[in-house]
């Protein structure tokens, strides 16, 4: 009743047609989105298990650098990874801490203990250098390097055996400066299911979208491998100490150096202990604000490919066909977000799809509040995001 008298009220206004147009050309324009996104996720190769090595050659030397806070029940077997890999080139593996009474430490050294005969080591990154303590402890662990391919990884990181066999052969190209790598998570609460819809149905697909308009100037942070001397050319990690969207910097600058940036087509994995719906919620807002302050106008418009929200609102203004476009919309959104997820990380989950339109719903609030503030909670403390993510603590 009160969407009819509404209704009835604009009415009599000429601004409700200029805005049924607008409502139509928006609901038009997110279904078409989401088909290009899924062609986009059709076309890439992606390869869930690593290839079996298949050695032309030898194979370049490179460092791992781990800058590490806590423990979770995952976190052993996502370091362990690291250390199973099957890799005949040089490997150096570096692990960062701020505190040697911080309780990671005591799973690194185990780890050291158990694989003798990798060259991994332990290192105090102390004093803290910036705002953010990981890229602080990057700092740290660059005066220990060895090699002249560094990859850096987040701390719940899981990959397979022959994965930087993988990774380590789009560097075959010199012109080559940095790959990151797509990601994925397992959920473990409802909380999480909405997160894993976003990451595993929705964000490696526009990721792909995007690099079909321009090419790649962004780098994606839970892997990414880069060559010492563009890091050091483009001020290293001290340049990036002040902002939390270090990722974002990092890649964005190595491409304005000319070199090519690319994308590993071996997915990781990301694992981490269950987390409640408000962990998960303050992480989606946190991760939105931040998009927002890096690329204001491609995430301003990121709003047009919610396949849910425009169709809905074409159909609560009584745009012509408004409830077919919903229809349409909800089968075309369950169907393609299924299928994504079930590409990337190779399960089933149609309840992936079914969800998918509540998601939008959640990540069209998200959106608006993202614009409400600059806030936001990181590693338990407030700090105020800035101009390209970089960040002010709040006192």
């Amino acid at each position: 009743m009160a969407c009819d008298a509404l209704t009835d009220s604009l009415e009599q206004w000429p601004i409700l047609n200029i805005l049924r147009l607008i409502l139509l050309g928006c609901a038009s324009a997110s279904i078409a989105t989401t088909l290009w996104q899924w062609i986009a996720g059709l076309r890439f190769p992606t390869e869930r298990i690593p290839a079996e090595i298949t050695r032309t050659g030898k194979e370049p030397s490179i460092t791992l650098l781990k800058p590490l806070k806590g423990r979770d029940s995952e976190t052993e077997d996502c370091l362990e990874s690291w250390f199973q890999q099957e890799y005949s080139g040089g490997y150096q593996l570096l692990f960062g801490v701020a505190s040697l009474d911080d309780p990671v430490c005591e799973i690194v050294r185990r780890l050291l203990e158990k694989y003798p005969n990798k060259n991994g080591e332990l290192v105090l990154c102390s004093p803290l250098l910036g705002t953010n303590a990981k890229v602080s402890s990057l700092c740290h662990l660059m005066k220990r390097v060895k090699h002249d391919l560094i990859i850096v990884s987040d701390d719940d990181v899981f990959i397979q055996r022959n994965f930087l066999h993988s990774l380590m052969t789009r560097f075959c190209d010199p012109r080559v400066g940095l790959i990151s790598c797509l990601y994925m998570v397992r959920p473990k609460t409802l909380g999480m299911r909405f997160e894993a819809i976003a990451v595993n149905a929705d964000f490696w697909t526009q990721v792909l979208q995007g690099l079909r308009l321009k090419p790649m100037d962004f780098a994606l942070g839970a892997v990414m491998v880069i060559r010492k001397e563009l890091l050091e050319r483009t001020g290293g990690f001290e340049s990036l100490l002040d902002y939390l969207a270090d990722d974002y910097q990092l890649g964005n600058r190595i491409a304005k150096t000319g070199a090519k940036l690319g994308i590993c087509n071996v997915p990781v994995e990301c694992r981490t202990e269950a987390q409640s719906a408000r962990q998960v919620w303050n992480h989606q807002l946190r991760w939105a604000r931040t998009i927002r302050v890096c690329q204001p106008l491609p995430y301003f418009l990121s709003i047009l490919s919610n396949t849910t929200l425009w169709p809905l609102l074409a159909a609560l203004f009584e745009v012509p066909n408004g409830v077919r476009l919903v229809l349409l919309s909800l089968v075309l959104r369950i169907l393609t977000a299924t299928w994504n997820y079930r590409k990337l990380t190779g399960v089933p989950a149609l309840w992936a799809g079914l969800m998918a339109p509540m998601k939008d719903v959640l990540a069209a609030v998200i959106w608006g509040l993202s614009f409400s503030g600059n806030k936001i909670v990181w590693r338990g403390l407030p700090f105020r995001v800035g101009r390209g993510g970089k960040l002010t603590p709040i006192a």
